[in-house]
């Protein structure tokens, strides 16, 4: 057998016994676009506990802990506490690692839970965490520009999420 031949071979096989995993559900920090005077090298800050009311559904697009870039805080997500146990509004805001995702689908399901908080897998579901479809195309057809500068590439209200 030629170098080039066992090489292939080898390469199949190993490729064929890895196992996907995916990022949905690990932790991750809501961000925010980053304003001019911010200086980010990414171009993204931090959403602070400050900036996310209690009992919100928050998403956020650009999160580079994430596959996907979209970082998910569903209303029954723990929010970061004190030691003296009161919401840390100095901490940043942490969420989950999301995806979009087709309703009805069973495309949500956490696979790798370590690192996942508990309550999660069990909850987690494909809905609506934008405004409903027709908000969204009635905003991409009034103003093109605005739509992709809040909602990038998205084109549904659909993701993995915690359901309520």
């Amino acid at each position: 057998m030629s170098v080039r031949a066992a090489f292939l071979v080898s390469t199949a096989l190993l490729l064929g016994g890895c196992k996907v995993s995916s990022e949905i559900g690990k932790p991750c920090t809501l961000v925010r676009k980053a304003l001019p005077e911010e200086n980010s090298p990414t171009k993204t800050m931090p959403v602070l506990e400050s900036e996310v009311a209690d009992r919100q559904d928050f998403i956020s697009f650009g999160s580079l802990e994430c596959e996907d870039l979209i970082c998910v805080r569903d209303q029954d997500y723990p929010r970061a506490r004190t030691p003296e146990g009161e919401v840390d509004l100095t901490a940043a805001a942490m969420g989950y690692c999301s995806k979009p995702c087709v309703e009805g689908s069973n495309a949500c399901e956490v696979k790798d839970t370590s690192d996942v908080e508990p309550n999660l897998p069990g909850r987690m579901t494909c809905r609506s965490l934008l405004l409903d479809q027709d908000t969204l195309d009635a905003l991409r057809s009034a103003d093109e520009g605005f739509y992709r500068r809040t909602f990038g590439e998205n084109n549904s209200p659909f993701f993995c999420a915690g359901n309520i």
